[in-house]
């Protein structure tokens, strides 16, 4: 489980410290990309902790969602309407849920090693 949660830590200051700006006409996409990268990374965590990560489906799920994501954003452009926030909305509920599903897996696991 630390070794995903370092490459997050990484890819964060990697971003961060990074003199690279993209112009402002791409933010929707990035934003886009990024949510399906944490929902990628946050769903490789959960299934760390149960015992079911599969590094074929973390990938490729990973840049599949990122480019199914743009791709929507992109036709909603071209079509001036902003399906972009359903990529938001499902990303963002993914997050949620398997946040909670970790927290929840980690609180478990805490009480039975205090006791």
């Amino acid at each position: 489980m630390i070794i995903p949660l370092l490459g997050l830590l990484l890819g964060i200051l990697l971003g961060l410290l990074s003199p690279i700006t993209l112009p402002i006409q791409y933010s929707t996409y990035m934003s886009i990309a990024i949510l399906a990268a944490l929902d990628s990374v946050f769903g490789g965590i959960r299934s760390s902790l149960e015992n079911s990560f599969d590094v074929e489906i973390f990938i490729s799920g990973f840049f599949a969602n990122a480019v199914l994501a743009a791709i929507l954003t992109y036709i909603g452009d071209q079509l001036g309407v902003p399906i972009y926030y359903a990529a938001i909305f499902a990303f963002g509920v993914r997050l949620f849920q398997n946040f909670a599903i970790i927290r929840r897996y980690i609180l478990v696991r805490m009480k039975k090693n205090n006791k």
